[in-house]
């Protein structure tokens, strides 16, 4: 998959980008077929992005926010992304689609989450772990190999069980937005662009792909 590569100068820049290039998606979207579909990740850079968003000319109304993926684990956990992305959003009014890891049963609600998701992702933000993973999609973890399902639980992963979107459900995307920052990250971004398959991101296939990255994560030229 070809993916098109911003750099900027460091983390706080890529989020202030990130969140004018959601902006502008968002209004073209709901212009467009009178919705915005969005799919959220986890991470310190998206929570700047969603704090810079509610700052923006966003078209609320129209906005159906969907979780990528969410650590089981009780509601306000400061391990939930959910407890996160409703911190940075703050007053904005957001429609938020949760993803159920409080439910008893975790395989009926991860079914259940996927009867909730659209047809077609106007836009999805992943990131980038260390190890190459994204979403929760994680080296050797058996969810990889899942592909009659839209949602799904992994094995235990530091420390915590999850409820991801699987490589299907990605694939309705039409348009990724990865935000990529760290030194940590230059080696696995470096293997991305490059299209390696051995690491869980190298495998995400979608409609277009913009990856933002800071110049501490950027391959060396």
């Amino acid at each position: 998959m070809e993916h098109e590569l911003e750099v900027s100068a460091d983390d706080n820049a890529v989020a202030r980008r990130a969140a004018g290039y959601v902006a502008a998606r968002a209004r073209a979207a709901v212009a467009e077929h009178g919705r915005f579909t969005f799919a959220v990740s986890g991470g310190h850079t998206p929570w700047a992005m969603f704090a810079a968003l509610a700052k923006e000319d966003m078209p609320w109304p129209g906005v159906a926010l969907f979780q990528v993926d969410e650590r089981v684990a009780p509601d306000g956990d400061p391990d939930r992304n959910l407890t996160h992305l409703r911190e940075s959003l703050g007053d904005a009014p957001a429609r938020v689609h949760p993803m159920p890891v409080t439910d008893a049963d975790l395989e009926a609600a991860a079914a259940g989450y996927a009867t909730e998701l659209p047809q077609r992702f106007d836009l999805v933000h992943l990131g980038l772990g260390p190890d190459g993973h994204t979403a929760s999609l994680v080296p050797g973890d058996p969810v990889l190999q899942i592909r009659d399902r839209l949602v799904a639980l992994t094995q235990p992963y530091q420390g915590h069980q999850r409820m991801t979107l699987t490589y299907p459900a990605l694939a309705r995307a039409d348009q990724l937005l990865w935000l990529i920052t760290g030194g940590d990250k230059r080696e696995p971004l470096a293997r991305l662009l490059a299209g390696d398959e051995s690491i869980p991101a190298g495998r995400v296939r979608a409609g277009r792909s913009l990856v933002l990255a800071d110049r501490a994560a950027a391959p060396e030229e």
